[in-house]
């Protein structure tokens, strides 16, 4: 009886510690994404850096200081702002 209870108190300190907050950040990063506009600063997660010239059903064409990229919207990992404001 008692290994069951520590079992689940571990799977349940394992949601709360790992599964929710991962679940939370899945959600935002969605948002993100959605949200995005013309005239945004973005991110790239190979860290290449532009602004959202065209926003499609599922491609954004970002500007950078070397040309133009069409990326897939997955590609995008969040704006220059949010991570500015995270430092």
């Amino acid at each position: 009886m008692n290994q069951i209870v520590m079992l689940v108190l571990i799977m349940v300190v394992f949601y709360f510690f790992m599964i929710r907050p991962q679940m939370k950040k899945q959600k935002e990063l969605k948002q993100f994404r959605e949200s995005m506009a013309v005239g945004d600063k973005v991110v790239t997660i190979g860290g290449i850096h532009g602004k959202v010239l065209e926003v499609a059903e599922s491609t954004v064409l970002i500007a950078t200081e070397s040309g133009k990229l069409r990326l897939d919207k997955s590609a995008i990992s969040n704006s220059v702002e949010d991570m500015l404001g995270a430092k």
